[in-house]
């Protein structure tokens, strides 16, 4: 027998069931897994696969995710979004490094990310295809989803526990405590009714201003974890 929820799923075509909710998930594991426990040059070219691969399957199993659009007043929004998210992540770096065993060196491990290709490449693969994948598959088609299910604010929590949850596998807990806070940021702000066009805007330009323009900190990297 059917439950309420796959019901009201399927009467919103465009919206995943459940099997498309859940081979969504254990892809992008499968994918974020790949990313983070390959090659470390080649970091940035399965992180463009995941995108394309994560956000194709948005677009062919969401409507939400097909209809976004970006309009004019969805960038000074996301623009402020993201402001406030760099804001949250400036006093997250000071307190990762003083308080956190690892903290220091995660970060800086992180951060070792942007030297392996130009910035002006990493920059086009952010801009072009990994942010707006990400809100796609996490706000567009997962949260969505979730929501359908659980309510606003349960789906919201789930879909953030999801994003968190793909980079356990990095094996950097202030990455995954940074996914989790960027997560909830972007999950708050969608159950909240903010567009998911705005939240592109926001992801993009979080991105390349946080990785590549202006770090939170100290970025030099000392010496790689084995």
């Amino acid at each position: 027998m059917s439950s309420a929820s796959d019901r009201l799923a399927a009467d919103r075509p465009g919206v995943p069931g459940s099997v498309a909710l859940a081979v969504g998930l254990a892809a992008a594991g499968a994918a974020f897994t790949a990313t983070f426990r390959g090659p470390r040059p080649l970091f940035w070219q399965r992180m463009t696969l995941t995108g394309l691969g994560l956000g194709s399957l948005a677009l062919l199993t969401s409507a939400p995710a097909r209809r976004t659009g970006i309009r004019w007043w969805h960038v000074p929004l996301g623009l402020l979004s993201a402001g406030i998210l760099y804001v949250t992540f400036q006093i997250g770096d000071r307190f990762a490094r003083r308080f956190v065993p690892t903290g220091d060196r995660d970060i800086r491990e992180i951060y070792a990310l942007r030297t392996i290709r130009p910035k002006e490449e990493i920059a086009a693969r952010l801009a072009t295809i990994i942010g707006p994948a990400e809100e796609l598959f996490w706000r567009g088609m997962i949260q969505d989803a979730l929501m359908r299910r659980y309510g606003r604010w349960t789906g919201a929590a789930l879909a953030t526990m999801a994003y968190a949850g793909v980079h356990v596998t990095s094996g950097n807990f202030t990455l995954l405590g940074a996914a989790g806070v960027a997560g909830a940021h972007w999950s708050v702000l969608y159950a909240a009714g903010v567009p998911l066009g705005a939240l592109i805007v926001s992801h993009v330009a979080w991105d390349v201003w946080i990785f590549l323009v202006q770090p939170t900190g100290e970025v030099e990297l000392v010496a790689l974890r084995a």
